[in-house]
């Protein structure tokens, strides 16, 4: 099995450049909740053996490894886009919303790898990397920070709108969630610009609290 290791990294080092961030996204493909990026800053010497693409790792795994790459990055950050957001802009550019957000709270970045897309607008100078989160460790560890920090966040919203589960698929269109939205209709943080909401289901939208 191949781990994403720090080829990259350090051939950007070698070139000059000090503060090199690994940014990737959670939630692109779901129904419901915000588009959350992670953006990490983690030196070479870094020993994270485990840290792979968060989306082939159990639960378990991940919140553990978020713990590591909280304590061994130079620096971390999340970055969040609104469902009102992804609603308004669309999904492609409220995922670069959220990954520059993540970027801006990082002091001092003079290189950007990002997982598969270049950044609009992004004055810094950046590497888009197909398969980067399966590839490139610093993507790899901001997988692990956006997709964590999602969950928890579905975690919470699971709370205030009880009826649809969030908790178990993280607002993803699961068979499970998909009843609920035709049981109870859309709610409050559910994409419904997405075609997969008719203007039925639209119309139905209730609050779940």
């Amino acid at each position: 099995m191949t781990f994403p290791n720090f080829a990259h990294e350090k051939e950007l080092i070698a070139q000059g450049f000090r503060v090199i961030v690994g940014v990737d996204e959670a939630g692109c493909g779901a129904l419901a909740g915000p588009v959350v990026a992670g953006a990490v800053v983690l030196p070479i010497y870094s020993r994270l053996g485990e840290l792979d693409d968060s989306k082939k790792m159990s639960p378990q795994a991940r919140e553990r490894l978020f713990d590591l790459v909280v304590e061994r990055s130079s620096a971390w950050a999340v970055g969040i886009a609104s469902v009102d957001e992804i609603n308004q802009l669309g999904i492609r550019p409220a995922n670069y919303l959220a990954m520059l957000r993540a970027i801006e709270q990082i002091d001092g970045v003079d290189f950007v790898l990002v997982d598969a897309w270049t950044l609009p607008n992004l004055t810094i100078p950046q590497r888009g990397i197909i398969r980067g989160d399966h590839l490139v460790k610093s993507i790899a560890a901001a997988s692990i920070i956006a997709k964590v920090s999602r969950d928890r966040m579905m975690c919470e919203l699971a709370e205030v709108h009880p009826n649809y589960g969030f908790d178990v698929h993280k607002g993803y269109g699961t068979a499970l969630h998909q009843e609920r939205i035709k049981r109870y209709g859309s709610c409050a943080i559910h994409r419904t610009s997405w075609s997969a909401f008719s203007t039925k289901t639209s119309q139905k939208s209730v609050n779940s609290s």
